[in-house]
């Protein structure tokens, strides 16, 4: 599970693979770290037009998992002999969002699989922890880090309580597709990485064709394609010395 990317470049950078957004009044900070439930910069399908925002990270979770995490919270207040009210506790059970989906067979994620809640995520680079070693590992297309995508989805104004102590929240959200890993992350990581888009044709096809093709961008990157950057550390912080 990828939960820890870089983005670094600016948005001539974005261009270079997807050309026709508009990003005006967005600035987009380096971030060398970017983390669950933060808010980073996405090219999204939008009203009039795929736009660059600024939007937070880790999509709305299963009615399941919410409900599973309330009646586990709720097992535990019963055992103190504490009193509440059920449907209060699952209203109010704190979400911190999924940010990698992987089944979109499921009915839980066709709803977002159509071209209006499709989305580019900039990346340089991307973890993945080595549970061998403890540390993470993160993977570029080499020491320059050049832009890439990953092929993400979005939902607009999703009502949820992702932490506490803020209650219920209305925000824009995204999150990426996984697949089988190729050779170089499979190494790190044997379970999934990341689907990443490298080409001008491949995000035009994942922003804007029917279903049926897009699914086809959700493979692995073909084996020798990436390589190891960085080491043990939670933000790859080394600066591209390369123009976009």
């Amino acid at each position: 599970m990828c939960n820890l990317y870089s983005h670094t470049r600016n948005v001539e950078a974005m261009r270079k693979l997807f050309a026709n957004f508009d990003d005006a009044g967005v600035n987009v900070p380096p971030l060398p770290g970017v983390f669950p439930d933060y808010a980073a910069p996405i090219v999204r399908n939008d009203e009039g037009g795929p736009r660059l925002a600024m939007t937070r990270w880790g999509m709305p979770s299963s009615k399941k998992a919410i409900f599973d995490a309330a009646k586990k919270r709720a097992d535990k207040l019963r055992a103190r002999g504490k009193e509440f009210e059920f449907d209060q506790l699952l209203r109010m059970e704190p979400d911190g969002g999924t940010t990698n989906v992987r089944n979109t067979s499921s009915s839980h994620w066709k709803r977002w699989l159509g071209v209006e809640s499709r989305c580019l995520v900039p990346l340089n680079s991307f973890s993945e922890f080595d549970w061998s070693t403890k540390q993470d590992v993160w993977f570029a297309f080499g020491e320059d880090r050049p832009t890439a995508f990953f092929a993400g989805i979005w939902a607009r104004q999703w009502t949820s309580v992702r932490k506490i102590k803020t209650g219920e929240e209305t925000i824009d959200l995204y999150a990426f597709l996984t697949t089988d890993p190729n050779a170089e992350v499979g190494a790190v990581h044997p379970k999934a990485m990341p689907v990443i888009l490298t080409t001008p044709e491949e995000c035009e096809m994942w922003m804007t064709a029917p279903w049926e093709q897009a699914k086809l961008m959700q493979r692995p990157l073909p084996d020798g394609f990436l390589d190891i950057v960085a080491r043990g550390v939670k933000k790859d912080e080394l600066t591209p010395t390369s123009t976009p």
